[in-house]
């Protein structure tokens, strides 16, 4: 079935916008890649072949406000987890991702934009299986009030997210997803990041959200969102960590048959739990998607035929 073959982009395509750390004007070509190939960016703006960096978790450098990824060779990408959400929520297992400097484009913010340029790529089904990280046990990580978890499931990528901020704009929120291209593309992808207007003077003095303003992050100010546009969902600020979470677990470089909780988690909690199931091989394996559905399907027309019996016998 081809929803279980691996899929790339049919035709290359690009953007240009501001990185939001670095402030910078960033351009960027998505490229079909060849089975296989997994999520690597290539830096175009630094010569040879030591410019190339798969999305793994293990090349995960620095979690500051965002995820940054590095070779050994000290080349860096940072803030890749908006468009890793749209790859991952879009079932693209395949890209070459060029880009012209150490930061992806922030956009609007959110994941929407990337899934806009993945629609107008077109998918491409490739002729190779796709498989999964199925999770065998319960894998646990909590720092403090942070606490992360995967566990087993039967079917596909359940999330469930909250958070709680003392600021009543925010507060408690939750939010949960059956990750599919339709959920997260309706009810996640235009989630925007945010942040809190005393923290900007810290963050620009150490280098980060030097690019942010209202185009592109929601702020918050005391109890006043600062957009004149406001929200676009009403819990909008924890689907945006949701979002990220998305985009960070595919950094696992698989797609997940798993349950994911997250409770006032960010980038370095779900890195250090993508750490903490693959330190042990007993918590997953990995399965031929279309083999493992296949398996299951026949498992539980069995069982519909039993409970039919029972019910007859009954």
């Amino acid at each position: 079935m081809e929803k279980y073959q691996q899929k790339t982009i049919k035709h290359e395509i690009s953007c240009v916008g501001i990185g939001l750390h670095t402030g910078n004007k960033i351009s960027m070509t998505l490229k079909p890649a060849e089975p296989n190939t997994g999520i690597v960016f290539h830096r175009t703006d630094i010569a040879g072949q030591n410019a190339y960096i798969p999305a793994h978790h293990d090349y995960v450098v620095d979690t500051r406000m965002c995820t940054c990824i590095g070779n050994k060779n000290g080349v860096k990408i940072a803030t890749i987890e908006h468009l890793m959400a749209a790859i991952h929520a879009m079932g693209i297992n395949n890209l070459l991702i060029d880009i012209n400097g150490p930061e992806t484009p922030v956009m609007d913010g959110s994941s929407a934009p990337f899934v806009f340029l993945l629609e107008c790529a077109g998918i491409k089904i490739q002729n190779a299986p796709l498989k999964a990280i199925r999770i065998l046990k319960p894998v646990t990580v909590k720092d403090g009030d942070k606490e992360v978890s995967l566990r087993p499931a039967r079917k596909g990528l359940k999330m469930n997210f909250s958070i709680d901020f003392p600021t009543p704009v925010i507060g408690h929120q939750e939010a949960k997803l059956d990750l599919t291209s339709a959920n997260f593309k309706n009810m996640f992808s235009r989630a925007r990041t945010f942040g809190f207007l005393q923290d900007i003077e810290m963050l620009r003095s150490i280098g980060l959200a030097r690019g942010g303003s209202l185009d592109n992050a929601i702020l918050v100010n005391d109890n006043v969102i600062m957009n004149k546009d406001g929200l676009r969902y009403s819990n909008e600020f924890v689907r945006h960590k949701m979002l990220d979470a998305v985009g960070d677990l595919f950094m696992s470089g698989y797609p997940l048959i798993a349950e994911f909780t997250g409770k006032r988690s960010g980038h370095t909690d779900t890195n250090a739990l993508l750490t903490a199931l693959f330190s042990d091989q007993s918590n997953y394996e990995i399965v031929d998607q279309a083999t493992y559905y296949a398996s299951l399907d026949e498992e539980e027309a069995m069982q519909e035929d039993e409970d039919l019996k029972q019910l007859v016998c009954a």
